[in-house]
């Protein structure tokens, strides 16, 4: 029997990526970004939502990309993403947000081992939806090493089960 789990999909230079609808908490029109004095590049700064700040990350910079003026489909989508042993809430900037869509688990094939521009440490799997490939994310190695700074509720979040 089929096992399907729910990914939001987005695009991000021309390729569609899904993440999760577990680790999604919103999805924002683009706004102004308060920057962080010596942030590392893919760290936009930070946003104010209903209270709560969150760091923005460019998952095009953090990629390896170049960088892209922000246009009308231009989203930030907040996520619970998993660092260390907590969830720490940070929002992805991507290019457009497609939708949410249903991927079999048992037809997710692994990351090829012949290079390319994308970096496999991040990428879960590679899952199909319809014709199209729909790389996968993998928040925690996305995000490994990430210095982050931490959201003023960080120490009311529960850990993350292991």
């Amino acid at each position: 029997m089929a096992v399907t789990s729910q990914y939001l999909t987005l695009g991000l230079a021309g390729e569609t990526f899904g993440i999760s609808i577990r680790n999604v908490r919103e999805i924002l029109d683009m706004r102004p970004i308060s920057r962080l004095p010596h942030a590392p590049d893919f760290l936009l700064g930070m946003i104010d939502v209903r209270g709560s700040g969150y760091p923005i990350v460019d998952l095009r910079i953090k990629l390896g990309l170049p960088s892209v003026a922000a246009t009308e489909a231009t989203r930030i989508i907040i996520l619970d993403v998993p660092m260390k042993d907590r969830l720490v809430g940070v929002g992805f900037v991507a290019d457009c947000v497609f939708e949410v869509t249903d991927i079999d688990e048992s037809t997710l094939e692994p990351v090829p081992a012949v290079g390319g521009r994308w970096q496999s440490d991040y990428i879960a799997g590679i899952g199909r939806k319809g014709d199209r490939f729909v790389i996968i994310f993998d928040l925690a190695r996305l995000m490994a090493g990430a210095d982050m700074p931490a959201p003023p509720d960080a120490a009311s979040k529960p850990p993350v089960a292991a």
